[in-house]
């Protein structure tokens, strides 16, 4: 299994305080590069051994059959756009690591009054 993960947008990015998550099946995401940039669409499978993304609608037809095949999309290559949070584990694992996150008090500079 190879460690994976995609880049959230930015709205999921402001909401659940992370800049990217493993995508899971049932994940809205967007294709940001590569020949079939732009198409958005639902994640239908995970490959997690490539690290591979199979996207609704991004199909490739063979030349014998005239038959299509989902064709595999990197992870890293597209932006979630709408998290699949039926998994309790998910959404629990989110809300905590939001809780945990607290806003840090910027450092003090030192003014050159206070070093004399």
């Amino acid at each position: 299994m190879k460690k994976f993960g995609s880049a959230l947008s930015e709205e999921l990015r402001d909401k659940h305080g992370r800049t990217a998550i493993r995508p899971i099946k049932g994940d809205g995401v967007k294709i940001v590069r590569g020949g079939f940039k732009g198409i958005e669409g639902k994640i239908t499978g995970v490959d997690t051994k490539l690290g591979k993304l199979f996207v609704e609608g991004v199909t490739r037809e063979k030349i014998a059959g005239g038959k299509t095949s989902p064709v595999p999309i990197d992870a890293s290559k597209v932006v979630i756009t709408n998290l699949n949070l039926d998994d309790k584990l998910r959404k629990q694992r989110l809300e905590r690591e939001l809780a945990s996150e607290e806003p840090k008090a910027a450092p003090k500079k030192k003014t050159s009054e206070e070093e004399s």
